[in-house]
């Protein structure tokens, strides 16, 4: 009886051991990226244009490359380095890969609200405080178990709060300017000072806090569902700055190169979380690059890369189709091995190949 009794206890303490942690996420945006600049590289006609760049020799330096394939590297090293082989690439819109949004308004609310519902709301929100009506992704998968209590987003922007209903949810939102929990971590001190000593605070706090105190959260609390939205490329689109446009834009693929590394050697995230990085809206061409609307042409064409455990290392897709933005939310479920439902429509996932 008591080697019966040991031999339970052990195929008990075996099936426990060998069961899988569910999947992480971490869902990452930057506002109003191009994809114009992701495919092909920094644009020759703006970048040695004097109006919106101040030292057009040195940009070229920088960022110029006769080759598109070499260009965009010495723009986003990590995604042609590291996402075009371990992952996927959507949006070259050369090959016919086609994403666009699915909403009407092509600006940034409407945007990530179509992101994160999965639904191309018809009400017009300008930019504003208002809280959202729409059911997202993450409250969604913080009611999960799996998920439960381990969801936390961070963003630039100070509008967030408002698009992913802050006051309806219970999931951390930090946002804008906000102070960041302190506790007894210095780094936490430290970026709180910077950004109380900052002037000319606006609604866009500087990407390096964002993503500094989201690492910071990360590396201490360990969340399996995380989003960080970036936007200082926006800001400076326009304000007409091309050259600060690329170099934010160079910084953000530094900052993902980084929190991959972070995420691949440390054992809790290591071979079981998948990047999703994609942005609200496109912009104009040529002339009129740094706007957006309904009413520029080029502002709903998007992009969309994914790397992960589940994601096929399939690189730039060059498959003649049509993808919308409303359809990243389902796909963030499908990773997760979860079927995103609201009280609104919610598109599809994107069917995505497997190894």
């Amino acid at each position: 009886m008591k080697t019966i009794l040991l031999l339970c206890f052990i195929f008990i303490f075996l099936g426990t051991q060998a069961q899988p942690s569910p999947p992480n996420i971490f869902i990452i945006t930057l506002d109003g990226f191009r994809w114009q600049e992701l495919f092909h590289g920094a644009d020759r006609e703006l970048l040695t244009d004097t109006s919106l760049v101040k030292d057009t020799a040195l940009m070229c330096q920088q960022y110029w490359h006769p080759e598109p394939e070499e260009r965009r590297k010495k723009l986003l090293p990590f995604f042609w380095t590291v996402i075009a082989r371990q992952g996927s690439l959507y949006g070259n819109r050369d090959h016919g890969s086609d994403m666009n949004v699915a909403n009407f308004y092509k600006i940034s609310y409407a945007g990530y609200n179509e992101i994160f519902t999965g639904f191309a709301d018809l009400a017009f929100v300008p930019n504003s405080p208002v809280y959202n009506r729409n059911t997202n992704i993450l409250a969604f998968l913080d009611m999960q178990e799996a998920y439960a209590g381990k969801v936390a987003a961070f963003s630039s922007w100070n509008l967030m709060p408002y698009i992913l209903n802050e006051k309806e949810n219970r999931f951390p939102i930090n946002s804008g300017y906000e102070m960041v929990e302190e506790g007894e971590d210095s780094v936490a001190v430290m970026i709180n000072r910077l950004q109380l000593a900052g002037t000319g605070k606006g609604n866009t706090r500087h990407d390096l806090l964002t993503f500094a105190g989201a690492k910071t959260y990360i590396e201490q609390q360990h969340p399996k569902v995380v989003y960080i939205g970036l936007g200082e490329t926006d800001e400076f689109a326009h304000k007409g700055r091309y050259d600060q446009y690329l170099q934010k834009a160079h910084q953000f693929d530094q900052m993902m190169a980084e929190l991959w590394y972070y995420v691949q050697t440390d054992p809790f995230y290591k071979d079981n979380t998948s990047f999703v990085i994609t942005t609200d809206h496109g912009r104009g061409r040529k002339y009129n690059w740094n706007k957006h609307g309904f009413w520029i042409k080029g502002s709903g064409e998007t992009w969309l890369a994914m790397m992960g455990p589940s994601v096929k290392s399939a690189g730039e897709i060059k498959t003649k189709q049509q993808l919308y933005q409303k359809q990243i939310a389902a796909t963030v479920a499908g990773l997760l091995g979860k079927s995103f439902h609201a009280p609104h429509p919610v598109a599809r996932g994107l069917v995505i190949p497997t190894e």
